[in-house]
């Protein structure tokens, strides 16, 4: 995407040379002759620099328009870099123009490889402090969500994952959305962040949202970012997650938990590819791949008037369907060993074996759970279990699919007590997390903030 410059200065035939040689390198020129036309652009457009002469009709030599209309620049948005010209050049209103917030200086006449050069570093400054903001707030956001995943990190021995593995290898290729639909903890979000990690996208960012906990009220704020000074508890300006996923990948997780109101919002950015920060008029171009992953029958939402048709259409380009546990058997016992083998290094523990009674017993349980049930069990036998060989009575399962009581354990914290009982109350409702929360009697967000206290979700 082009870099837009704005051009200030009321000299017509200095506008002129400046777009002549701007233009030849690619850039977007706008051009304007006074100090208000530069406000009222910088309010309406996103601009990347701003080249202004510091002497209008006003005050042709002291450079005190140029000053002030630095320092409004900055009010607005204080990313922009500023370079600033004039013919009446002193060492005083170069230092009084870097003070009020100017990054570079140059003097008319200018040299043209000087000028390009001044412009460039300031665009590479600004990329740079761009990406060091959208990592600080990654970290801030993101901590202990889903990292990128490669194929190798991806057990698929069974010939349904096989088969998965292979469409999704060649959708990474496209920039189509992907909506991955499936039970919970079937592994849609790693499967997100391996099509990331595979596409001509994947030197950008991954950003994952669990958009069931995310409250309503914050919707924009979250998913657009707000400017300080927008609302009430707007202390700092934020980057939303849009921006954060920019040329990257936006995962949406939880599709089916995100409100009506909400999902007016996010259908127009997804049309019209572009978005206000809370706060600001300006647009911003959405330059993202979306996936988004779902547990619930999002046709009978949409029949019971609880999801927009032109949503779920928008974001299924193609719907991927993620096997259950319990239909890829064959995996079970790959995946047992491997979660033993990660938990093992972080633990700093000897990894045991499994026997092949103990991994019989795995794969004729049915896993309402899915992996997800699964890597906790791996866990938990790392710690209870104190033998080289995992066997089969190690493994505390029933026939009959249900995980045998282990809220008897009078050792247990109160910590451990609500974990576990999040747990099996998340397996008998199969996996459904409104039915879940409901029966708890938790909001939705409180229950996806356990949910990320345990390192659930």
């Amino acid at each position: 995407m082009k870099k837009r410059i704005l051009i200030a200065d009321d000299d017509i035939n200095i506008i002129a040379s400046l777009k002549y040689v701007l233009a030849e390198q690619g850039f977007d020129i706008i051009a304007v002759t006074t100090p208000q036309s530069v406000l009222e652009h910088l309010e309406q457009q996103t601009v990347d620099l701003v080249l202004l002469d510091m002497n209008f009709q006003q005050d042709t030599t002291s450079g005190a328009e140029g000053l002030q209309l630095v320092s409004a620049v900055q009010r607005i948005d204080a990313n922009i870099p500023v370079i600033v010209m004039t013919g009446w050049a002193t060492i005083d209103i170069a230092v009084e123009a870097m003070q009020a917030g100017a990054k570079d200086f140059i003097q008319k006449p200018w040299n043209n490889e000087r000028l390009l050069s001044a412009i460039k570093t300031q665009f590479a400054l600004a990329q740079s402090n761009q990406m060091a903001e959208r990592l600080n707030q990654q970290n801030k956001l993101l901590t202990g969500q889903t990292q990128l995943a490669d194929e190798n990190a991806i057990v698929a021995y069974s010939a349904k994952m096989k088969e998965l593995m292979a469409t999704l290898t060649d959708l990474a290729q496209s920039d189509m959305s992907i909506l991955l639909s499936g039970s919970n903890g079937t592994g849609k979000s790693m499967l997100a962040a391996y099509v990331h990690s595979v596409s001509a996208r994947a030197a950008h960012s991954f950003v994952p949202v669990n958009m069931g906990a995310i409250p309503e009220s914050l919707f924009e704020s979250e998913m657009f970012g707000h400017k300080k000074g927008a609302f009430t508890d707007a202390k700092e300006n934020r980057i939303g997650r849009f921006e954060m996923a920019e040329q990257g990948t936006l995962f949406l997780d939880e599709l089916a938990n995100i409100p009506l109101a909400q999902q007016a919002k996010l259908l127009r950015v997804l049309e019209e590819r572009k978005y206000e920060v809370v706060g600001s008029s300006k647009s911003h171009d959405a330059d993202v791949r979306i996936i988004s992953a779902t547990n619930s029958d999002l046709l009978e939402q949409i029949a019971n008037n609880q999801f927009r048709q032109d949503l779920y259409y928008r974001l299924n380009t193609v719907e991927i369907r993620v096997p259950s546990l319990a239909e890829r058997v064959e995996d079970i016992p790959y995946l047992a060993q491997h979660f033993l083998q990660l938990f093992s290094v972080k633990y700093h523990r000897s990894c045991p074996a499994l026997s092949d009674a103990a991994l019989t017993k795995l794969q004729q349980y049915d896993w309402p759970g899915n992996i997800r049930e699964l890597s906790h069990l791996m866990e938990r036998l790392l710690f209870t279990s104190k033998k080289a060989v995992i066997d089969s009575q190690d493994i505390m399962l029933t026939a009959n699919g249900e995980r045998e009581n282990s809220l008897d354990d009078p050792q247990l914290t109160m910590n451990e007590i609500e974990k576990v009982t999040l747990i099996k109350r998340l397996a008998f409702h199969r996996g459904n997390a409104t039915e879940t929360a409901k029966s708890l009697g938790f909001s939705r967000s409180g229950y996806y903030r356990r949910l990320a206290k345990y390192e659930l979700d």
